[in-house]
């Protein structure tokens, strides 16, 4: 006896699967995304939502496919979450670990890649220290198989941008009527980047960059942003403030002084969330570092959505795994 039940939810699901005309073989980056496909993953995210609450948590979509994770960093939030969006589309998993792969025997990528192609895999979601790795991958698969950009260096994290982005819609449905800021380590956070290249194409109209110099790419305005140096002058009255990790394994000690004097200048304190608007939330793509970029108490309070970013997580990448796998 089959799983699955011919719900309203997987009607739903199934209408919604098709809501986007164009064919999203490839998701690396969503710098060059319309405006409309990226409403589409949203709506189609907010179908797959529901799918948690169920008895069973799955959906047929999938089945019959095959999805390699290929993390060449460390992560756990978007390892698993990718893991289990897989899963919930009924699709078939592998997580290659790469620590014990032949690539640490001298074997090539491109050799890997084949290999996992001659296997009949669908799908390769890619995490990489290197920019660009994802696209280099994308252009040297076959026809058939379609790559996730699951972060690539400093360049891109095109996932957790979309999840942020649903997430901030769950409290703020029109987007051209909010202020976001992102506060920290810019210089070497592509979810920053992938967050202003989205907020830019949503026509946030007030979108701020915080943190100290040394950590503010030069000529950052161009990216439709303004900076600030100032912590309480760029938070205040915004809506959304996202706060980032510094991201210690790309910098050294002469990007800041220390943690506790970065704490005090730029960490989201208590008494910071006076200066947001009423309704504001404050959120972090993980992982927390506690005391450095942000309080225990902001973190686990009520204006914190971090955890609902976890969540979301699942049905966004449900939701890109599925565009993706269209014939």
């Amino acid at each position: 006896m089959s799983d699955y039940k011919d719900t309203d939810l997987d009607q739903n699901i199934k209408k919604s699967d098709i809501v986007s005309q164009k064919h999203l073989r490839h998701f690396l980056d969503i710098e060059d995304l319309p405006k409309s496909l990226i409403l589409d993953i949203l709506d189609l995210a907010e179908s797959f939502a529901g799918v948690s609450g169920q008895p069973v948590k799955k959906v047929p979509l999938l089945r019959g496919k095959t999805i390699v994770n290929l993390f060449f960093e460390a992560s756990t939030r978007t390892r698993t979450t990718f893991e289990l969006a897989a899963k919930r589309l009924s699709a078939d998993f592998l997580n290659i670990n790469i620590d014990y792969s032949a690539t640490k025997k001298g074997e090539t990528l491109l050799d890997t890649l084949r290999n996992l192609e001659a296997m009949h895999c669908d799908m390769f979601i890619v995490r990489h220290p290197s920019s660009g790795a994802a696209k280099f991958i994308s252009k040297n698969v076959s026809q058939n198989i379609s790559i996730i950009n699951a972060g690539d260096g400093r360049h891109a994290h095109p996932t957790q941008a979309m999840l942020d982005i649903f997430t901030i819609r769950k409290y703020f449905p029109d987007f051209k009527k909010i202020k976001v800021a992102i506060v920290g380590d810019i210089l070497h956070s592509r979810v920053a980047r992938s967050l202003m290249h989205a907020l830019r194409i949503l026509e946030v109209p007030d979108i701020r960059v915080i943190g100290p110099q040394t950590l503010l790419p030069k000529g950052i305005e161009y990216m439709g942003v303004t900076p600030y140096v100032d912590m309480d002058k760029g938070i205040k009255d915004c809506d959304v403030v996202i706060m980032l990790r510094l991201q210690n394994e790309r910098m050294n000690s002469s990007f800041i002084p220390d943690e506790h004097e970065y704490y005090n200048l730029y960490g989201f304190s208590p008494k910071r969330l006076d200066l947001i608007s009423k309704k504001g939330i404050v959120m972090h793509p993980g992982p927390v570092n506690r005391g450095v970029e942000i309080s225990s108490e902001v973190a686990d309070g009520n204006r914190s959505v971090i955890l609902q970013q976890v969540s979301n997580g699942i049905a966004v990448r449900m939701a890109i795994l599925s565009l993706s796998m269209q014939p």
